[in-house]
């Protein structure tokens, strides 16, 4: 499992993706099938992210804010925060060679990209966190 998947299992968000369905039995038939037409592409459940990060964030005993700290919403998330572990979460999340040089810089596009990521997933994440 990835640093980033760790995430999105955290918030509860793809955890029903976890089994693969069964592959159905076709056993060959001397007329051939009738065309059937594909099923409809199961909807992604919305999972309400700042709900659930506001709740995390009320019974913490540090006042972390989330919704400008890629630290403070992996420590919500209980998930490591290091330096080394952001470094790891930008390099799986593609991040460009010349952020990853000043950490800074690194923080501010890792946590517009988790966010992003987050709500591409199925994530309820408001517009502006995402500007």
């Amino acid at each position: 499992m990835g640093f980033f998947s760790n995430i999105l299992a955290k918030l509860g968000i793809g955890k029903d993706d976890t089994t693969v369905p069964a592959t159905p039995t076709v056993t060959p038939t001397a007329t051939p099938a009738a065309p059937t037409t594909p099923a409809a592409p199961t909807p992604i459940e919305v999972v309400d992210v700042v709900a659930q990060l506001e709740q995390r964030a009320a019974t913490n005993p540090q006042k972390l804010n989330w919704r400008t700290s890629i630290v403070d919403l992996l420590k919500l998330l209980d998930i490591d925060s290091s330096l080394t572990a952001r470094k790891a979460l930008a390099t799986e999340l593609n991040c460009p060679a010349g952020l990853m040089e000043d950490s800074a810089k690194m923080n501010i596009w890792l946590h517009k990209t988790v966010l992003a990521r987050i709500a591409a997933n199925g994530g309820n994440v408001p517009k502006e966190l995402l500007d």
